[in-house]
This record gives C-alpha cells, structure tokens and sequence, in this order.
C-alpha cells in the first residue's frame, strides 16, 4: 500500500479550477460529480462533451466557431477535431496586452529581466511585421537554435501569428543533430542566439550555424540574437542579420493574427527512434493550445495570478508546454543554464526571488538534490510555492518523500507522464485529489489510458503497456514525409490495432492513479529527455575501429543511464583514447545527452533471426531480468556476456 503524503484541504479544492470546471460540467449536463473519478470517467465516456466544455472554459478565440467537435470518436488515427473552426495559437496566447509582468528571464549567472504582456504583444507585433517582409508565409518553416529566453518564444509567436510551422533545437546539439532535424523539413527562417552559457562560460553557436548552413540551402535569412555577446561578428555567415536590424522600428503595431483551420501545423516535435533519422511529428495548433490549456488550468491548477517555472530547453516538449501558459495570463519564469551553477541551489534561490507559484523540473533533478543534500525548504523562503511538477523519467518513492521533506509539506506534487509525440501528459495532477507516493494522482481528462497485458486485455494493479484507447486533440496529425501514414502507424499502432501505444510500463491502481515503471521499447530516457538509439549508431558508423555496437539505457539511481557496447574491429582494443574518441563523435555530431555513461567491450552483439539488434534482451539482462523468447534469437548464446557484469554495478 503506497504512503498517503499530502491531500488538499477543503478550501484548496473548493478554489481550483478543477472544482470550477467539474460544477460547469454538473450544470450542464445534469451531473453530481464531487469528486475526480466519475468526472473522469464521464469525460472518457462522453468525448465531445468534454472538449465542447474545454473549448468555452478556456474561452478559446477563434474567428469562426466549429461545426462538429470530432467527426468519429472510433477512428485512430485520423479522427478530425473541431472541424470548420478559424483561429490563430498566437492571438490565443496575445490575447491579455496589460502591464502584468509576461516573462522572467534568469540566464545563468545574470541579473532577472521582465518583460510585460503589453512589451511582449508589441515586440511579437515588430517581428512578425518583418517575418511577413521577409515573405513568411502560412506553412513556411521557422525554426530556432536559440537558448530558453524571451526572444525564443517573441520569434515562435510571431511566426505562428502569420501561420507558419515552428521548430526548434536546443544549442548544445551537435551540427549533425541539428541537420537531421532541420534538413528534413526545409525552414526559411532560422533564429540563433550568438552563444549560450554553460557553468559559468560562454559557448559560442555561431561557429556551429556557419556549418549546419552549408548543408541548409533552404534557409534564406538567419537572424542572430545578441546573448553572451551583444555586437558578434556575423559577417561569416551568409544572410545573416542582427536581431535589432531585422526587427520592425515601428511600435504600436497591430497583429493580423491569420486565421486557420483547427488541425494547421503549429509545431514540427522530434522523435527518434532505434533506426533511420529522427521522425518530424507534426502537431496542430488547435490541438496543442485546447490540450495544453486542460493541462495547465485543469490539472496543475493554474490562473492568472500564478508564477509558473519549468526547467528545460527549446527543444524538450515543455517549453511548448510552458509557453502556452500565456494564454492563461500566468507569469512564465525562463532559465537558461546548468540548474547547479553556481550553487547547487540555483533554482530555489530563483523561485524565492521570483515568487514562484509551480516549479516545474526533471525527476533526474531531484535525484541529484537528494544526492547533493541540498534542503530548498530550510535555505530559503518557499512561502509562494503550492506545486512542484516533476517528470522525463519515473519519480522515485524516496524522490516524493524527499520533496515533503526537504522542499515543502504542504504542497501538491505532481509527478506527471506523457511524451514528445502528444506534446502533453497521458497521465498527471490532480489539484483535488491526494499525494501517494511514487504513484501520479490520476489519468488525464478525456485521456482513455489503460495497463494491457500482452494479450491486450486490460488490467489493474499489475504491470502492463500504457495504451489510450480513444482519440485525443493533440496527437500528431501527420508525420513528416508520410504521405502513406506508414512511419505514424508503426510508431503507435503496430502492436493494438487503432489504441494507441506509447511504450511505457505502468501500473494502474485501483484508485486510479499510475505508477510510471520505465520505457518498454528501446528509446533512451536520460536525465528526462527522450532520445533513440539511431542516433548514436549514426555516429558509430563512422569509426573504422567499432565493427558493430548496441547502446542500452540503465535505469541507475533514480535516473537512466546510456551504456554503449561495442565489438571492435579486429586488431583494435578499447583504450582510453578511443572511449574519449567514441564520446567526442557522439557529443560533437549527436548531443551532449547522447554520450554514454558507460562503454564496455562485448564479443558479440544479439541479433534475432531477421537481423534485428535485441536493445531490449540485453536491458533485460543488464537488470537481472528473464528473457522469455530466445528462440527469436539468432545467437541466443550471445546474451551471456551481459549477465552479471562488474562495471554496470558502479558509478
């Protein structure tokens, strides 16, 4: 039985939005919910009901109302939501121009900059005037390899005003990274800030950008963002233009927010599998703002007066998700840099100056806390703080208590799980309901998810594959260069015909909450951030001393861990300066999350009879785990090796 931690007072619940939207849904519909699980699972029952009262409770703008909320709720994929309306993500997100304060930007080792909702709608107005001068389209492509700061989200949302698809990756990607990306969906535009900072020292971007540009004709201008230096030389980099050049001089300008359909490509996500290039997942702008809006208000309780924190970069799907939270008219506190530097309360120090009302951050953080024993509650002033957000990887029991201990006593955490390909939770808070710990406090409104066992029944308290068993508004629309759908089928629908799989162990309880027990196909999860293997073979191929290579993730004191095994070429051996070889191949071309922790000499690498590498045989393994089909193997004897071994004990 999990331990009861926390549980909201009456008041508390009587003032949250959750408590709201369920008395809407009472009046509306002849209901007498008190309480989340028959209010969930009338909102699974009764699909178009929910998302017609999600549209009127976030009071979604558009210019022409829907004609239909879902034309059939049987259909996955390619259920069609919301059909005839006309509206912008942008002008959503616009919507308040007040002096209430927008953005707090914190860049490592810098003073806090603000920026108000009235400067951020004008400076939004100048940059999408130049956007559409520069001939910025609906459907073009901008994209930003930009750190976690105002002018990321000011050149998203002046892109989105005129329709055009965003992306973005995180500036510690290597040059091959980033191309894999960009090069699939040809962009236009392209936002860079001149360099990030990183413990304390400046990494320069614009070295990187001078090359990704050779390999990316389609760009036709590259607008640099003075960050670590505010007059960098960019006269080696073609097209390129400093921010305050390309900007309108004009102020007091008005957005002509254009208007288009609810399923328009808002955002190109990245996910990467075990072969090929990243899969381009395209999401809609009316999917993402109404699934990102029930999430916010609903389940992590969010209002106006809030002060809402996450840490993550440009390319981590929660920058999407904390950018929506303008909508709501919170304040959206942004931090670019190492969460340790220069003190391992960093990020608390923040939220004590900032007054921040929800701190969002990795459960790979909080391990690390635990480890540096660092007490936030007893260092600094946490009066403000009422939730604490976790997720990218399954919250330890000892991560919940930690948090009651050492953060706050009497605060909601919410351990919440879902994905890249949804840009959103499966599976999250409850602002009504009780803590337990390790277990998140419920499924999500209008998400059907269930635990199936492999004969794709449905279970209780037992660990199974976490399905949803009906549409939702922000999965992918389509997946770039698909135009059979075939790469979209096979990520989510190969194993359960029209249920969506995700990939994940849980457990549901019988109370309806979830316990996350890790990835169950072969993607990687350190630190949080989701990445495929294709990756780092990509990098491996090209390395005449590696004969072949299979890379595992570990799951390793609350976190996960990248182990790379290699089978040498004959007459090479593992020495020290080809580990340091292999991880600056990975780290340069890949990123820095790509490197392995761990790289250990194997004789031979696992196949099945088709030829495919058993990533998963071997995870089993690794963790002392039965692997029940040997039989598919083609060299079952192979998996010995990984039995037992010394290293995978240590640090």
């Amino acid at each position: 039985m999990a331990k009861l931690l926390w549980k909201p007072s009456q008041e508390r619940i009587e003032n949250s939005n959750m408590y709201r939207f369920m008395n809407v849904i009472n009046d509306k519909y002849h209901q007498n919910f008190s309480e989340y699980a028959p209010l969930h699972q009338w909102s699974i029952e009764n699909i178009a009901d929910f998302w017609e009262t999600m549209w009127e409770f976030a009071d979604i703008i558009a210019s022409k109302p829907y004609d239909q909320v879902i034309d059939d709720v049987t259909k996955m994929p390619g259920a069609r939501w919301f059909s005839g309306a006309r509206l912008n993500y942008a002008q959503n997100l616009l919507r308040f121009r007040d002096d209430k304060v927008a953005l707090i930007f914190k860049g490592e080792g810098q003073p806090s900059t603000k920026m108000t909702y009235g400067e951020l709608y004008d400076e939004v107005a100048r940059l999408a005037q130049s956007l559409k001068a520069a001939g910025v389209q609906a459907g073009d492509r901008v994209v930003g390899f930009m750190p976690n700061m105002p002018a990321t989200i000011v050149a998203m949302l002046a892109a989105t005003s005129l329709g055009a698809t965003w992306s973005s990756c995180s500036p510690d990607f290597g040059i091959k990274g980033v191309l894999d990306r960009f090069g699939q969906i040809q962009p236009k535009i392209l936002f860079t800030a001149n360099g990030y900072s990183f413990k304390g020292k400046p990494v320069d971007s614009l070295s990187r950008i001078a090359d990704i540009l050779k390999q990316l004709p389609s760009i036709e201008k590259v607008v640099v963002v003075p960050y670590t230096d505010q007059n960098a030389d960019i006269s080696t980099i073609p097209n390129a233009v400093h921010y305050k050049d390309f900007r309108s001089s004009k102020s007091g300008l008005e957005i002509e927010f254009e208007q288009l359909a609810f399923d328009h490509p808002l955002y190109v996500m990245y996910s990467s599998g075990t072969t090929g290039l990243p899969k381009c997942m395209v999401q809609s702008a009316g999917g993402i703002l109404i699934h990102h809006l029930k999430e916010l208000m609903l389940h992590s309780d969010l209002k106006r007066e809030d002060t809402i924190f996450y840490f993550t970069t440009c390319g981590w799907m929660m920058w999407n998700w904390l950018t929506s939270s303008l909508a709501v008219g919170a304040t959206l506190v942004l931090f670019d840099g190492n969460p340790f530097h220069p003190h391992p309360g960093a990020l608390w120090e923040m939220a004590q100056d900032e007054c921040v009302t929800i701190f969002g951050t990795s459960a790979g953080y909080i391990a690390a806390l635990m480890n540096a024993d660092v007490k936030p509650g007893k260092t600094y002033d946490l009066g403000s703080l009422r939730a604490v957000l976790s997720t990218g990887s399954p919250l330890s029991i000892e991560g919940f208590e930690y948090v009651y201990n050492e953060v706050k006593a009497d605060l909601q955490l919410a351990s919440i799980s879902g994905g890249t390909d949804i840009n959103g939770c499966f599976a999250l808070g409850n602002p009504m309901g009780p803590v337990y710990a390790g277990e998140l406090q419920c499924r999500g409104l209008a998400m059907d998810v269930k635990a199936f066992d492999e004969m794709g029944k449905e279970i209780i308290d037992q660990q199974g594959e976490l399905v949803c068993c009906k549409p939702f508004p922000s999965m992918p629309i389509y997946f770039w260069d698909d135009p059979d759908g075939h790469k979209y089928n096979d990520a989510y629908f190969d194993v359960y015909p029209n249920i969506w799989r995700h990939g994940d162990f849980v457990i549901v309880t019988k109370r309806g909450g979830v316990v996350m027990l890790g990835r169950s196909d072969a993607t990687l999860n350190p630190g949080g951030v989701r990445i495929g293997t294709a990756e780092i073979y990509r990098q491996l191929e090209q390395l005449p001393e590696i004969d072949d290579s299979v890379v595992i993730g570990q799951n390793w004191k609350d976190d996960v861990r990248v182990i790379l095994f290699v089978k040498l070429a004959p007459g090479h051996e593992l020495s020290e300066d080809l580990k340091a070889k292999i991880k600056l191949t990975i780290r340069t071309n890949a990123s820095p999350r790509h490197v392995p922790a761990k790289i250990l000499s194997t004789p031979e690498i696992p196949y099945t009879l088709n030829m495919k590498k058993v990533e998963l045989a071997v995870k089993k393994i690794i963790e002392g785990q039965a692997v029940l089909n040997r039989d598919a193997l083609g060299n079952p004897d192979a998996l010995d090796y990984y039995a037992n071994l010394k290293e995978l004990q240590e640090d």
